[in-house]
């Protein structure tokens, strides 16, 4: 088979073609997000609101009401389940996130064990991309559009906030409602990721493709770039992948999304493991060569 035809033939299946748009919509918009949680430091934040979004889902299909609503709802609960505890107590961040992410988790995995169902509601947690409808198409790419554009809207107030809180809020600026602002976008993205990757790794595409791009140039502007084109690269990658070797597509998109910061974080030219040690030796043989007597 050539690789033309390795290319087309998924291509021939509209669930395929669904499962390209979807995961390559939600990639970017991940990517994109994922810069600034990188910079801010709310990568446990995100695997925080992801988790949290299961009780939401499990309730939603109980009532007969879209998923994507239920998560969201539980999303910014979480969001501010965690700033009521941090604001209003001696508990320090990483401890709220920590209680509000387990006890919402756990309130989801024990309502799926007593929910009657026709449908695998694992598919919640594990992800089913190949299953998305023409419905969810448009709802996932409506969402992504909101989250899209607002980061783009806002992507100056934004990233003064995550470079200088203090400087942000010297300007005039409101600090305390851009970081609502950006957890709000979280919430909104964890969504969209969801029906990808499931509950689980929604986290890996919020943080893995900003640390990819964090690493490869030391310009933001550069890494909203970069991110958002690596995750998309990837997530066709793993679909793909997934296709020609029949394994889990959800998570085939994020063993490829590792694959790709392990192998920056190796070659990096300038932030990378082999390539800071090169550098290195070349400026110790430049210092000696200097210093050796003529």
């Amino acid at each position: 088979m050539n690789p033309v035809d390795l290319i087309l033939e998924p291509l021939q299946y509209d669930f395929m073609v669904r499962a390209l748009a979807t995961t390559v919509m939600a990639a970017v918009v991940c990517a994109l997000l994922s810069c600034w949680l990188v910079l801010v430091g709310w990568s446990l934040m995100g695997d925080a609101v992801s988790h949290a979004v299961l009780p939401g889902v499990v309730i939603a299909y109980i009532v007969g009401a879209p998923f994507a609503l239920g998560a969201l709802v539980f999303g910014l609960l979480a969001v501010a389940l965690i700033g009521a505890i941090r604001g209003g107590s001696r508990v320090k961040e990483d401890a709220a996130i920590g209680i509000v992410f387990t006890t919402l988790f756990a309130l989801g995995i024990v309502l799926i064990s007593v929910t009657p169902s026709q449908t695998d509601l694992n598919h919640i947690i594990f992800g089913n991309i190949l299953g998305v409808s023409t419905v969810d198409l448009v709802q996932i790419g409506i969402l992504s559009a909101v989250a899209f554009a607002i980061l783009l809207f806002k992507r100056r107030d934004l990233t003064l906030y995550a470079f200088d809180p203090t400087h942000a809020h010297a300007i005039g600026l409101n600090p305390r409602l851009l970081g609502a602002l950006l957890l709000g976008v979280l919430a909104l993205t964890a969504v969209v990721a969801l029906q990808v990757v499931g509950v689980i790794l929604v986290v890996a595409m919020l943080i893995i493709p900003g640390a990819t791009a964090y690493l490869l140039t030391d310009r933001f502007g550069r890494m909203l770039v970069i991110a958002p084109l690596v995750s998309a690269v990837c997530a066709v990658v793993g679909i793909y992948l997934s296709y020609w070797v029949d394994a889990s597509s959800g998570g085939l998109v994020v063993v490829v999304q590792g694959c790709a910061f392990s192998f920056v974080y190796l070659f990096s030219p300038r932030h990378g493991l082999l390539g800071t040690r090169v550098a290195a030796r070349r400026r110790r043989a430049g210092a000696s060569a200097t210093a050796a007597p003529q």
